[in-house]
């Protein structure tokens, strides 16, 4: 009977009912929105930095920080105003000072079409002073009685022209000992470079140098800077005696030995030297200030007796 009764027990089955996960809201759905969003216009300033040229960059810089500038440097204000504060107004593109409007674009245009010029300028200088060591290089070296001389004569082009220098040899001198008499050869090479210069319309620069040598008569205060001048002054009548324009000239000087050619050695030949600078208009305006001065009359100082000692500089 007792097997039988447990056999009759029910069998009790126990299932748990899962519930369903508690509601979150749409919290998620807003932060991952604001974080796409982020990525996209991350991604696009990434992509207008670099489609944006340097030019461009520069501008919006100026832009936001004129404003602040001019309020930290001082100024009467940014723009076409009377506004009392400082850096105010309509037109914040300005950095100082009352302006009109568009004032700022036209000082923009007036400028790059000034720079083009000035471009263009250069150029036409850079043509013209290559023609020209070209000729001058021609001349001599078609002249039988130049060739031999031409290791005494170089043309180099500078940023303020062309250079033609006449160098001293101790063999071969450009002038009289610790005088500035001509040497015949000389002349003849000043005369052939005056006929070339005749045509140019660029302004002429002569430089006289001498070595570190002391003059042997300088208690008479006569030294290496009136020896210098004399010889530029010389080298000056020569080119105008073979036809070149005074008013070509520009600047006669005596440099004596404050500009060596080789200045780790002092005593060389080769400091003793004309200089003869073929100027560029720009190099023209930083001398002359934009003005032509029409050359003056120099007073020129009489050399020292011949019989006084003299060293050669």
């Amino acid at each position: 009977m007792a097997g039988d009764a447990k056999k009759l027990q029910p069998i009790i089955i126990k299932r748990v009912k899962k519930g369903g996960h508690a509601a979150h809201g749409g919290a998620w759905k807003i932060a991952y929105a604001d974080f796409v969003t982020a990525m996209m216009a991350f991604f696009l300033l990434m992509w207008l930095l670099g489609s944006t040229t340097e030019g461009d960059k520069k501008g919006i810089s100026d832009y936001f920080q004129s404003p602040l500038k001019v309020a930290m440097q001082g100024g009467a204000g940014a723009g076409a105003s009377n506004s009392l504060i400082n850096g105010g107004g309509n037109d914040l593109t300005q950095s100082a000072g009352q302006s009109k409007r568009g004032e700022g674009a036209d000082a923009k245009a007036k400028k790059t079409a000034g720079d083009q010029r000035k471009i263009e300028r250069a150029k036409k200088d850079a043509q013209t002073l290559a023609a020209l060591a070209a000729k001058i290089a021609s001349t001599l070296s078609n002249n039988p009685k130049m060739a031999e001389f031409n290791s005494q004569i170089k043309l180099e082009i500078t940023p303020d022209g062309l250079q033609i220098q006449i160098v001293d040899d101790q063999k071969r001198p450009m002038f009289d000992i610790g005088s500035a008499s001509v040497k015949p050869y000389m002349r003849d090479i000043l005369r052939e470079i005056g006929v070339t210069l005749s045509d140019v319309d660029n302004k002429i620069s002569v430089d006289g140098h001498t070595d570190q040598t002391p003059y042997g008569n300088a208690a008479r205060g006569y030294s290496n800077w009136e020896l210098s001048a004399d010889r530029a002054n010389a080298t000056r009548r020569e080119l105008i005696a073979a036809g070149m324009p005074e008013a070509k000239l520009a600047r006669v000087v005596g440099m004596a030995s404050s500009l060596l050619a080789e200045p780790q050695n002092p005593l060389s030949a080769a400091n003793r030297r004309i200089s003869i600078l073929v100027m560029t208009k720009d190099a023209e305006e930083r001398l002359l200030g934009g003005n032509v001065i029409p050359l003056e009359t120099e007073e020129e100082i009489s050399p020292p007796a011949a019989g006084n000692t003299k060293v050669s500089p």
